[in-house]
This record gives C-alpha cells, structure tokens and sequence, in this order.
C-alpha cells in the first residue's frame, strides 16, 4: 500500500511539473499560468514572429546576460525583417507614404527611453536605449529623433520597400482608414499573387504581423523590456500609438513584473494599459488574470467600439509566470525558457 501511495505522489507531481512542448511533442517543464521559473531566465514576446525574436535574446539570456541586452537583441530581428510590415524596415507607411518608428525600452532600475515618428533609421529601439543611455530625457520625436540617430552613428536609409509602396498605393484608390480587427490575416497575398484570404495564415506568422512588445527575466532575477512598432498602416503623418508610452505599451517594475501590448494603441493609452497590468500583478492579479482586467476595462470603456479592434496584453511576473488576454481571437504569443523550445501559445480572448 505504501508502494502504491508513493507511487500515485510520484505520478502526480510528474503530472504537475511536464507537459507536452508545442513544437516539439517531447516532455518540458511546465512554465505556464501555475508554474513558476523563479532563478530561471525566461524571455516572451507577442506573436508568432516572436519566436525569431525570443531565439535571438535566448542567446543572451542563456549565457547569464543581461534581460536589457537580450530584449534589445530580441525586437532588433523583426525590425529588420523585410517581409514584417508592421515593424521597422519594410513596415508599411502613413498617409503621405512616409514610413515612421516608434519604440521603447526600460530596465530593471526603471530606466526608460523612447522614440516616436521616427524615420530613415531600422532599429528604433537601438535609438531609444540610447535617448535612455545617454540623454537626460526620456523621449525623442520626429526630426529630433532621426537628428540625434545620425549623430550617434546611425546611418539613414530608405525604409519604404518596393512591397510597402504597393500596399500604400493600393490604399489610395480607396482612403478608407478605420482599425480592422486582425488586419494581418485580411490583406495577406500568398507569394504566388492570389487575394483570397487563407484563414490558416494566422496574425504574427511569417506572412503577416503586428507590434512586437518583449518582456524578458534574467538569470539574476531583473526584468527588462521592450517594444517597437512602425504602427497603423496608413496612419495620419504624425500618429503615435502606444508603443513607444512608457506605461501603455510596457512598463517593468522589478519588483512585480512586467507587461506589454499590442493592437489598436489609443485605447491601450485610455487605461495606461501595461502599467495598469504591472499594478494589477502587484495586487496579487496572476499575469493571465491581470492581462483579462485590462482588456475589460477596455470594453467597459466603450463595449461597441471593443467589438470591432483588437487590443492584447501580455505580461510576465517576477516569479516566472506568464499570460496574456485578449479582446478578439487570434493573438498569440511566443515563450522561450530552459524548459521549452520557444514554444507558441494562443492568448484567451474576451470575445
């Protein structure tokens, strides 16, 4: 009987601690919503495309660098992905076909920086850890933004890809400009030229893309994060969305955790959206539950209006934990540890 007792424990706790890899099939430690990684690094990022940008920063993280270093490192991928439209070089331009960045960065110290409407330089968020480093500011936009690039040794370069341009021009002939819930999977062209929409192409995947936000705990136990965007296609010139808004489109605390966010900005703006999930974590919110509180603020906020955008959030606590929530299906996010091979998880939904 005690054999048998043992034997249950044991089965149980093994039950408790693997689960299945989602990209493998083989046996990982779980490191979900219950489990806990504390004294490991961990890295997530939001979308499919994350998992490049997680592989990238794992190189950091697994060698006992620093979460900052690796959440740079991490965003800088997509940022030069020429076939990503929404983030960095090729991302797709604003009404006047002018193709502009926004970014931030924040350490474990609470150091912050950022750029908004920043154009002719890739890697915005290598400009906002230098308006951090080395300005006694916290933002820089627009001409400012690009003037203080090129004097620290970035070079200007044309972000406007040949794709891009035929994106805007097709724009035109219509105008229309309203935030269309996944847009992603609606304006994907297979590479053999056919329009019709293939719902297996899912947002964020190779095809298609949205805002990359990462959020990164370091073998030492401190968190960082980061965000980059070239925003709403065919913006008004000017538009800043929530992603480069230290506390709306992230915001770390070392003590509690750190969050992101992806989708329509304005609205993430509304709430302070990442800080308020930081804030929510700090009250003892587990990330998951913290992400959904946020979303709902967004539909108590205007619950016609959430029905036709999509806003998602992600966050990730000191302890390791993970989650994310979402107003309309179809958000993922990617997660990287010693345990799991990048996997990707689909973000739970309000909708």
């Amino acid at each position: 009987m005690n054999n048998r007792r043992s034997f249950l424990k044991t089965a149980a706790l093994g039950a408790a601690v693997f689960s299945l890899d989602g990209v493998t099939g083989t046996p990982v430690r779980s490191q979900s919503k219950g489990g806990s990684l504390k004294g490991q690094p961990i890295v997530v990022s939001t979308w499919d495309f994350g998992r490049a940008a997680n592989a990238a920063a794992w190189e950091i993280l697994k060698k006992g660098g620093r979460a900052l270093d690796a959440v740079e490192a991490g965003v800088r991928v997509p940022e030069a992905d020429p076939n990503n439209h929404t983030v960095g070089y090729s991302g797709y331009p604003d009404r006047d076909g002018r193709v502009t960045l926004d970014a931030c960065i924040m350490d474990e110290l609470g150091n912050c920086g950022s750029v908004g409407a920043l154009e002719h330089v890739t890697h915005a968020i290598s400009v906002a850890r230098m308006v951090m480093e080395r300005t006694p500011h916290v933002m820089l936009v627009g001409d400012g933004a690009l003037q203080f690039a090129l004097a620290n040794g970035f070079q200007k370069e044309n972000l406007l890809t040949p794709e891009s341009e035929k994106a805007w021009k097709e724009w035109l002939k219509t105008s229309e400009y309203k935030p269309v819930i996944n847009i992603e999977n609606k304006s994907y062209t297979p590479a053999n030229g056919a329009t019709a929409f293939n719902p297996l192409m899912l947002p964020g995947n190779v095809y298609n893309h949205d805002t990359i936000g990462m959020v990164a705990l370091d073998a030492a136990g401190n968190l960082s994060g980061a965000c980059t965007t070239s925003g709403m296609a065919f913006k008004l010139h000017g538009r800043v969305g929530d992603s480069p808004i230290i506390g709306a489109g992230l915001y770390v605390d070392n003590e509690i955790g750190a969050a992101t966010s992806t989708g329509v900005g304005e609205e993430v703006i509304k709430i302070v959206g990442s800080h308020l999930v930081v804030e929510l974590m700090r009250q003892g919110y587990p990330p998951e539950k913290a992400c959904k509180e946020a979303v709902d603020r967004i539909v108590k906020r205007s619950p016609s209006k959430a029905k036709e955008i999509q806003v998602g959030f992600l966050a990730l606590n000191k302890k390791g934990q993970h989650g994310a929530y979402c107003l309309q299906k179809g958000f993922s996010y990617a997660v990287c540890t010693s345990y799991t091979s990048n996997i990707l998880i689909d973000g739970k939904h309000y909708f």
